[in-house]
């Protein structure tokens, strides 16, 4: 819940607050109503979403300088949502998945997003940068997508099918932008290039009369809350895109508090609130009939460089915006699409950065694998298939990893040698005994044959699982079978239950056959040695 210490500092810091509250809501304008037509939806649906949303979550969230609203990862989700269930859905989509997003924050699950690996994130970040520029294209020939196409196969589509009497004039006006968005800020960072942009290609549409599609009449005044209309068979058709839409919000909002807290000294963020908060906005969007919301990467870091220093800088944002609905809606509507055609193609161009690209390059192969095929799979299937799809890949790859860590080695007897030394091997098992090397160490011990007495240290293991300790057992058992005696030494109390409710301590020889040191062990094993092979062998497993 929002605390007085939300705004500690605030007597010192408003002016920069307020300052940076106006910098992002002229930089979230235009980006607003773009992604709201991206979406599927409408100009409206999207500067609705930032008001609504973008205050909520600055009150309710859980970092300081987190700008929430509609964004083009969710604009890509919704889209095909919005084809199959109709734009009537949205509403009740961002309710239930916000009502989600509640939930986890209250499960405190706010943490896990940040076991994600960063080729996966980057990956889907690529994926998702390809679809919202695929996306702008018809609109930029003068065109509208096919409802439910694939962006890259509507993209073509338009190429294929353009009317050059009008996608000359469009094109034109998405160069101008895009052009614009690129130069301004090497003049100065501060100069809001996308306004700037928009502005400059309306006021040209406007002096050469081009017939070319506008954004159209927009709500002069926020609707009143209410609620979409509910029965059971829409929420159980909905509740898979819901989840979708969740997880969505949760990584891309977390990622961005993520990002935020380490641009500036603001503060630590809250993974748990962020969830929470960010479901509530998410609530209080479908109420206004807008859409789900999450944490906008590119509007927060907007906002941390402009000097935000508490929340008040966000919800100043989204109250700047709320003016625009009041006071402003009949300019914007006369805005050219094909400008915000170029806006979203120029902020897909920076997504990912040439910087980034090389250093997955520099990586290992693995890491460049699931990189592009996270990116692959975002564009040709769906972003939350995507993620998963990465994130077993990198699953996969890192439980590779730990299993070639695992090994067993060899290792000299302490002190000084006596007579039936060679008749005991002193082998340590290194890394973790898990179901994914498990095999691999079982191979490794077979191979030490000639000998009465073989001593396995296990003070370096680092993990043992139900199938490493049914592994340990087997290792035990094969020993004893061919007559070698087997010890343990050094079992770490954490691995004690696991090994206890397998039976390792059973499939020895003798319940005394398991030490605390390694000098004991060794001692067991020369007596054995000295007793002579008709007393058998002995292992000993450190």
């Amino acid at each position: 819940m929002p605390r007085a210490s939300d705004y500690k500092g605030l007597r010192h810091s408003w002016r920069f607050d307020l300052t940076a509250g106006l910098t992002v809501a002229i930089v979230a304008l235009p980006l607003a109503l773009a992604f709201g037509i991206s979406s599927g939806l409408s100009a409206s649906a999207g500067l609705v979403t930032a008001v609504v949303a973008g205050f909520v979550a600055a009150i309710f969230g859980g970092s300081n300088v987190q700008v929430s609203g509609p964004t083009g990862a969710m604009a890509v989700i919704l889209a095909p949502v919005v084809a199959t269930y109709g734009a009537e859905s949205v509403p009740l989509l961002a309710i239930m998945a916000g009502g989600m997003l509640v939930i986890l924050g209250l499960f405190g699950l706010g943490r896990v997003v940040s076991l994600i690996p960063w080729t996966v994130v980057e990956g889907f970040t690529l994926g998702i940068a390809i679809i919202i520029f695929m996306q702008q294209v018809p609109m930029a020939f003068g065109m509208t997508a096919t409802v439910g196409m694939n962006p890259v196969l509507a993209a073509g589509e338009a190429i294929g099918n353009a009317d050059w009497s009008v996608a000359w004039q469009t094109l034109l006006i998405v160069a101008i932008t895009w052009g614009l968005i690129l130069v301004l800020p090497r003049i100065h960072p501060s100069i809001p290039a996308s306004l700037i942009g928009v502005v400059v290609a309306t006021i040209v549409v406007l002096l050469f009369n081009m017939g070319i599609p506008r954004i159209g009449e927009l709500p002069s005044a926020l609707a009143a809350p209410s609620l979409p209309v509910v029965d059971a068979a829409t929420l159980s058709s909905l509740a898979g895109p819901a989840v979708s839409i969740a997880l969505l919000a949760a990584i891309e909002s977390l990622l961005s508090a993520r990002v935020a807290s380490r641009m500036a000294d603001t503060g630590p963020y809250d993974p748990d609130r962020e969830l929470s908060g960010q479901g509530l906005a998410s609530i209080a969007s479908g109420l206004f009939g807008g859409m789900p919301a999450t944490g906008a990467i590119a509007r927060t870091a907007v906002n941390v460089r402009a000097g935000a220093r508490t929340r008040v800088s966000a919800a100043v944002h989204a109250l700047l915006l709320l003016v625009v609905i009041y006071v402003g809606a009949s300019l914007v509507s006369i805005i050219p699409l094909a400008a915000l055609a170029g806006v979203l193609m120029a902020t897909a161009s920076r997504m990912v950065s040439g910087k980034t690209i090389r250093s997955v390059l520099r990586a290992s192969r693995s890491d460049i694998v699931i990189f592009f095929i996270t990116a692959a799979v975002t564009v040709a299937f769906d972003l939350i298939i995507a993620v998963w799809i990465g994130l077993i890949a990198a699953a996969v790859v890192a439980l590779k990893h730990a299993a070639d860590q695992a090994g067993v080695r060899r290792e000299e007897l302490p002190g000084e040698r006596v007579e039936g030394d060679e008749r005991i091997a002193l082998v340590r098992i290194d890394g973790a005994m898990f179901f994914g090397a498990a095999e691999k160490l079982q191979h490794e011990f077979d191979q030490f044959t000639g000998i009465e007495v073989v001593i396995i240290r296990l003070s370096h293991l680092g993990g043992l699982d139900s199938t490493g300790a049914n592994a340990l057992v087997e290792i035990i058992e094969t020993f004893e079978k061919r007559g070698v005696t087997v010890l343990l030494k050094g079992l770490q109390p954490r691995h004690k239950q696991m090994a206890g409710a397998f039976g390792v301590y059973e499939a020895l020889r003798d319940g005394r056959h398991a030490f605390d040191t390694l000098e004991d062990a060794v001692e067991h094993a020369r007596s054995h040695i000295r007793r002579g092979p008709w007393r058998g062998s002995v292992a000993a497993v450190d």
